[in-house]
């Protein structure tokens, strides 16, 4: 973002509300790269405002932050909806802070993004100020400039959709952190019975490589055949990388524990998990778009509001 060095009071007034406003876009948007652009917007227009007008900055933000985003979700549906195999949010690093807070780690998981992708825009919208910023629906109302009648109604049919589309139990963390590690290894080591222990039977893989790189265009679904495929990654190669070439890392992603893949002089994909009330991985996402790794590979860690 462009900035004079010398922080006046209404950029500081906006670097107070930056990390809130990048979690909000991010979480309606489901990129970084979009969420990063609709912040830079909200940044001009700050910028340009008359902000003596301005009673409360973090609403009037909010405000352009939400609508920006909605915006581009309408003109980017029809990208979506065309988009060659499984669409999947843009994974992000994120740190212990995010990891530590469940609530918060939850609300921007790989699980609840997808779900998000199947409301409309504000159904999208009042969803994440409702139930993850704890926004009132007067708040929500003025934001997303709607009635607060109209607001509520929106409210509900989120909560009821999601919450349809939602694992109602799962593991908690540290068994989650445990799962992922002896995946890690089980999966660079080509241990397929390990594998087979930790997969829950009708396990479902999803892959996105966006009609860039070589993925599966439906979903792979079932104990065995999941196992088998990863059990392979440590013999063939993989995003034209060598076997020996190629290096994998445990770390935060979205949350909670994933992993990346990395080549010589690029990250090629990315694995976040969901998983059962017995601790089993119960669904993987695997992102290699490389249109969709550029927030992983700079190595940023996000620590989301």
């Amino acid at each position: 973002m462009t900035q004079p060095q010398q922080a006046g009071p209404d950029q500081l007034a906006f670097q107070q509300y930056r990390n809130l406003l990048f979690s909000v876009a991010y979480r309606l948007l489901g990129t970084a790269a979009d969420a990063e652009d609709v912040v830079q917007d909200a940044w001009l227009k700050w910028s340009a405002a008359d902000r003596s007008q301005v009673a409360d900055p973090k609403a009037y933000l909010t405000r352009i932050v939400s609508n920006l985003s909605m915006e581009r979700l309408r003109s980017t549906r029809h990208q979506r909806e065309t988009y060659v195999g499984p669409w999947l949010p843009e994974p992000i690093l994120t740190g212990p802070d995010t990891a530590d807070g469940v609530a918060t780690a939850d609300s921007v998981s790989m699980a609840l993004l997808v779900v998000l992708e199947t409301l409309s825009p504000l159904e999208r919208a009042v969803f994440v100020l409702k139930e993850v910023f704890a926004f009132s629906y007067a708040e929500i109302a003025d934001a997303v400039e709607r009635s607060e009648t109209a607001v509520r109604q929106a409210a509900h049919r989120a909560r009821e959709h999601v919450q349809a589309r939602r694992p109602r139990f799962t593991a908690d963390r540290a068994r989650q952190r445990d799962v992922t590690e002896r995946f890690f290894a089980a999966a660079t080591g080509g241990d397929i019975n390990t594998l087979m222990e930790l997969l829950s039977p009708d396990v479902t893989l999803w892959t996105d490589g966006g009609g860039k790189v070589r993925q599966a265009l439906k979903p792979v679904i079932g104990l065995e055949t999941v196992a088998r495929w990863f059990a392979a990654l440590g013999t063939v190669t993989y995003q034209g990388v060598e076997p020996g070439q190629m290096r994998a890392e445990l770390t935060g992603i979205n949350g909670g524990p994933g992993v990346v893949f990395r080549g010589p002089d690029r990250v090629i994909a990315t694995l976040t998990f969901d998983f059962d009330p017995d601790g089993r991985i119960s669904t993987i996402h695997n992102v290699a778009n490389p249109d969709k790794l550029h927030a992983v590979a700079d190595g940023t860690r996000h620590e989301l509001s």
